[in-house]
């Protein structure tokens, strides 16, 4: 085995701790890390990281179901119309240039460290009391299936707010359904996927087996770890992996003004976080609150 085969596998429970811990993000890393470091061309690892993602919610699902978090019906609903999208996804990735792709992904890793940064609204596990229509959900699900099918991302950050926002669903509820159409909508992205692209068999079981492992202790740490910054802090991580994404695939002269960009949006919120949690700023906090009830 290459060092280097090695080396992904190795990193693959980075994988499977995030997907644990946060119930998502983790699998936005398989793509970079299967391309830059184990060498797999982007359709390759695209489609690599489509099973990764569809085995690890698929174990993930099991726990879930048995606390009553999943909505089967609406699931399979959205989950549906997620695999038409995803599997039109895949069939068109499988001809797309490498370079597109990966630029598409760079985007949805962007787009995805911003709703991790932001972090999602809490309803107080309760329903929005907002059911839109049965074309709207069908019409989401083929947009955001479609998405991560073509670039193998996009899953829970996309499907939970679509499934609390159309659906109606509570929190809890969400975040468990939303495994059942990850897994589903990934699976179909893959067999488009396969009609073009072959896949390396025993690397594929080798880091779906280090990341559902890794799942397993991420799960474990939930009660030691606070998840809001620890979803701030990758939410950062991953927009620097997009900007580095960018300025690998990007002209040499607009890499280092993207990077050197994200660069800099990282260090003015760590700057802005470590004000806000500064004894001085808690104690002047104190004295501005003092003098307005005086």
């Amino acid at each position: 085995m290459e060092i280097s085969t090695i080396i992904v596998v190795a990193l693959a429970v980075l994988v499977g701790l995030s997907l644990g811990l946060l119930g998502g993000g983790g699998s936005i890393l398989v793509v970079p890390l299967l391309t830059y470091i184990g060498g797999l061309d982007p359709r390759e690892a695209i489609a690599t990281s489509l099973f990764v993602v569809g085995a690890t919610s698929l174990v993930s699902l099991f726990g879930h179901a048995r606390k009553g978090n999943v909505q089967w019906r609406t699931g399979l609903i959205f989950g549906a119309a997620g695999m038409a999208g995803a599997f039109g996804g895949g069939l068109a990735g499988g001809y797309i240039p490498g370079t597109v792709l990966m630029i598409g992904f760079a985007v949805m890793m962007i787009a995805t460290a911003g709703a991790m940064i932001k972090g999602r609204k809490d309803h107080g596990g309760q329903s929005t009391g907002h059911h839109h229509p049965l074309w709207r959900i069908l019409l989401d699900g083929l947009v955001v299936g479609a998405a991560t099918g073509l670039v193998g991302a996009g899953g829970g950050f996309l499907v939970v707010p679509a499934l609390v926002l159309l659906a109606g669903l509570p929190m809890t509820a969400a975040v468990g359904t939303s495994l059942l159409v990850i897994a589903m909508k990934s699976f179909a992205g893959l067999g488009g996927y396969l009609t073009s692209v072959s896949l390396d068999w025993p690397l594929v079981v080798a880091v779906t087996a280090v990341a559902v492992a890794g799942s397993f202790v991420g799960i474990r740490l939930t009660s030691v770890v606070p998840e809001k910054a620890l979803r701030k802090g990758f939410g950062f991580f991953v927009l620097l992996m997009g900007a580095f994404v960018l300025s690998q695939e990007l002209p040499f002269p607009a890499a280092p003004i993207i990077f050197g960009v994200a660069a800099l949006l990282v260090l003015v919120a760590a700057v802005r976080v470590a004000v806000d949690r500064s004894p001085l700023r808690s104690s002047r906090g104190c004295v501005e609150s003092s003098l307005r009830t005086h």
